[in-house]
């Protein structure tokens, strides 16, 4: 089994209603959460949590920044079509017109896995 990141990118607006929404419209947005999980089952390794105050690291120092990745999951399939089958339709695409869902494949380094205590 590999480990895949998922990155969800949406615009600073929908952020920002996040933040201002009230508790009955966070516990209805958590709904979705709760089903997809559900849904996924225990290839959902880390349900992750919402990502925010970006700072940008530099070899001359850091800048705080704005980012589109407002949250992050890391999902375990066999294949990355596996993968991208466990966010197809995922309720995220459908906060916003410019909602996206990116996913990577985490890559193994052998010789991080030769190391002692790897």
């Amino acid at each position: 089994m590999r480990r895949y990141i998922v990155l969800y990118y949406a615009p600073l607006a929908v952020a920002e209603r996040f933040a201002q929404a009230t508790p009955e419209e966070a516990m209805k947005g958590m709904k979705f959460w709760i089903d997809w999980a559900e849904k996924i089952g225990p290839a959902l390794v880390d349900p992750g949590k919402p990502l925010g105050n970006a700072v940008k690291v530099t070899k001359t120092g850091t800048t705080k920044t704005d980012s589109k990745i407002i949250g992050m999951s890391i999902l375990q399939a066999n294949t990355m079509d596996e993968a991208l089958e466990m966010v197809k339709g995922h309720h995220h695409l459908h906060w916003a017109e410019d909602c996206e869902i990116v996913v990577l494949e985490e890559m193994p380094i052998p010789e991080m896995q030769m190391a002692p205590g790897a």
